[in-house]
Formats: structure tokens, sequence, C-alpha cells
């Protein structure tokens, strides 16, 4: 990976998280106009979300690593690959994006830029399913760049697009996404209120998925990674 600036790597984990939730965002809005059927809506929000992670990870990954998930950013400061001041840079950067990724939906969707969600998503079921769902996507992360470093785009939007549909919570597993979808008030929204026992719950998952696969891998050489 080529050795890209700061300022630049920032840029990359900022636009690919606003373009991550604008897709997440504007295709639940696309796919709640165009069908009254739940389960068609959520399929219309899954594929595109799958999708724009297998483009944003090829595009970006040589850039910034392609977290834009500060779960992911953390795992990758306690493995020693990222310096604990540029992970808190990236995080920033990461929620920023997210948060301008939903304005920039409802713009496109003519909707209120900004509006607080009130879709209730809280309980231990739906924490659980949180923490399952980041566990698999750490794990995933790990395992590809160890075994399959250029299949990681690939298996990271295939495990989300899966993880949608096997978890009660549809699979957030990342903080940025879970505070920007409190800033709209539509079919992927979960109230604000909601957001601590899901951060808590992916951070927790993510942790123990990297004790996990630290484990898991250790007997095996390791490849250079593409993440820093």
């Amino acid at each position: 990976m080529q050795d890209f600036d700061l300022p630049r790597r920032l840029v990359a984990e900022g636009l690919g998280t606003l373009l991550l939730v604008a897709t997440v965002v504007g295709s639940g809005i696309m796919a709640e106009t165009l069908t009254k059927d739940v389960a068609l809506a959520l399929l219309g929000n899954t594929l595109p979300t799958g999708a724009i992670l297998v483009v944003l990870i090829t595009v970006l990954g040589p850039i910034s690593g392609a977290h834009f998930n500060p779960a992911v950013t953390l795992v990758f400061m306690f493995r020693g690959a990222l310096r604990p001041p540029h992970a808190a840079q990236y995080v920033v950067a990461q929620v920023l994006g997210g948060i301008l990724g939903a304005v920039v939906a409802h713009a496109m969707f003519g909707l209120p830029l900004m509006e607080f969600s009130s879709k209730a998503r809280t309980g231990f079921p739906q924490w659980l399913a949180e923490a399952v769902a980041a566990f698999g996507l750490v794990a995933t992360i790990l395992g590809g760049l160890r075994f399959r470093e250029a299949a990681v785009p690939w298996l990271v939007g295939l495990y989300i697009t899966a993880a949608y549909w096997f978890t009660a919570s549809t699979s957030f597993a990342n903080p940025a996404v879970a505070i920007a979808r409190s800033f709209t008030n539509t079919f992927s929204g979960i109230r604000p209120q909601d957001l601590p026992g899901f951060i808590v719950a992916e951070m927790f998952g993510a942790f123990v998925a990297l004790a996990v696969m630290t484990w898991l891998l250790r007997g095996a050489e390791p490849k250079a990674e593409a993440i820093r």
C-alpha cells in the first residue's frame, strides 16, 4: 500500500463513511417508497449496502485502510497498526462523515436535512445481535487480511449482506453508522436514546473478535496487512 499522508487518509475515511451512510439511508428511503412489503424493503436496503462496501473498500482501502467504523479503527489501534492520535482522528472523521451522509440522503429525497429518529431498537436481543454482528465483521476482516487479502472487499460486503438477515438488529455493526442513523426518521433509523446499548454491544463484539482471532491465527505466519 502506498504511504498516503494523514489528511488524505482522514478525507478517505470521512468520504467513505459518508457514502456508506448515504447508501444505507437512501436505499432505505427508496425501498420504503417503492413497496409496503417490509421484507422486500429490507432486501432493497441490504443489497445496495453490501455492494457499496465492496466498491468503497476496493477504492479507498489503499488510501486509509477503509475502516469506516470506529470499532474497526480501535481494534487496529490495539493491534499496534494505528497510532492512538491518528485513531482518534479517524473516529472523528467517520462520525462526521456518517452524519453528513444522512444529510445528503435526506437532501436527495427532499426530506428535512436532519431529523431525529423515533424508531425503537433496544433490548437484550438487539444488543446481542449487534455484538454478534460486530464480532463477525472484525473476524471476517482479520481472517481475510491473513489468508485472502485481495478478497477483503468482497468478504466484508458479503458478510454484511448476510448479517442484515441473520441478526435481529439488521447488523449496524458500526458506531459511526449507528450515530448517523439516529439523524434519520426513515426506514433505517434508530432512536438517539437507543444508541448507547448498540455502541457498547458493537465494541464488545469487536474486541471479543480481536481476542479470539488473535489466538486462532497465532500459529500462522502473518502476511503484510493493508490496514495500518
